[in-house]
């Protein structure tokens, strides 16, 4: 039986609390500030990237962020080598493995609620009027269940494809066909129905949504 004075207890509890309490601000990650410090010189502000290898990610929804920051971490996606497009460290070579290695689970979380609130901002770039046409008809017969409303849906948590840097998009294609980035059946599936022709003109479709 405890026998402490119950004025000693309740002290006690209180210093309970208050160490949750005070815990609590330093365990809340900051997502605004998280991106400024290890996102921003890549991929732009509010994630609106002004690089063609690097994506746009504002906009995307949270668990497609966490997930693919995750998959980073665990280096279950390719972690490529690009060139800092701007910031202190511009110039310099880095990759998303040596980014997420640094941040917490509290922190990804945070960066990805951030991210989720902001606008995406669609890239301003060339694309082939006729090409484009055509694969609007093979997105509508292949990509249009899991990527909505031309691909520019988050809300399956698929990331989103319209008006995505054309270069990034063909990158993360020939990682996925290569086996170097996971890919779930049902994509592998209908990815293998993808001619090289049927391919280029999907680009030239997603190219065309600005």
């Amino acid at each position: 039986m405890n026998r402490l004075p119950l004025a000693k207890r309740l002290v006690e509890v209180a210093a309970g609390i208050a160490i949750g309490l005070g815990a609590g601000p330093a365990l809340a990650a900051d997502g605004a500030a998280v991106f400024e410090q290890k996102c921003l010189a890549c991929h732009g502000a509010g994630g609106a990237s002004q690089d063609s290898s690097i994506p746009t990610i504002g906009g995307y929804s949270a668990k497609y962020i966490v997930d693919s920051l995750g998959n980073f971490k665990k280096k279950l996606r390719p972690c490529a080598d690009v060139t800092v497009p701007s910031g202190p460290k511009k110039g310099t070579k880095s990759d998303m493995c040596k980014v997420v290695a640094e941040l917490s689970a509290a922190e990804l979380e945070a960066t990805a609620r951030y991210l989720a609130g902001r606008k995406f901002v669609r890239a301003k770039q060339p694309f082939d009027a006729t090409k484009a046409a055509k694969g609007q008809s093979v997105y509508g017969k292949l990509c249009r269940r899991c990527h909505e409303d031309g691909g520019s849906s988050p809300d399956e948590d698929n990331g989103i494809l319209a008006g995505q840097w054309t270069p990034y998009l063909k990158g993360q294609l020939v990682a996925f066909r290569a086996g170097k980035r996971t890919i779930d059946d049902k994509m592998k599936a209908r990815l293998e129905k993808v001619s090289a022709e049927d391919e280029e003109a999907l680009l030239h479709f997603f190219a065309s949504q600005q």
